[in-house]
């Protein structure tokens, strides 16, 4: 039998978080790989390591398995630039 290694033995590197992101904000391989400038077989190889670490069996689990460990919302949209408020 395998063991299931867990984010605690082993982080997430700051690249597997920026791909749990883009997971958790719907986007495909092909997407991952496009926004982070790598092919999506890459993007793949990402995943596949990150199921590991998170012990799920689907891609679509990583976000929430992510969520369970980290207590962290692993989508978080850009920030808003806010303008000041004008004077009059």
């Amino acid at each position: 039998m395998t063991k299931t290694t867990t984010a605690p033995d082993a982080p997430l590197t700051d690249r597997q978080r920026e791909v749990v992101a883009l997971i958790a904000a719907g986007c495909s391989n092909d997407e991952v790989g496009h926004s982070l400038g790598i092919s999506a077989r890459t993007a793949k190889a990402h995943c596949d390591a990150l199921r590991l670490k998170l012990g799920v069996s689907r891609r679509r689990q990583i976000p929430a398995a992510y969520r369970l460990l980290t207590g962290e919302d692993p989508y978080v949209p850009p920030l808003v630039r806010l303008q000041p408020p004008r004077s009059r």
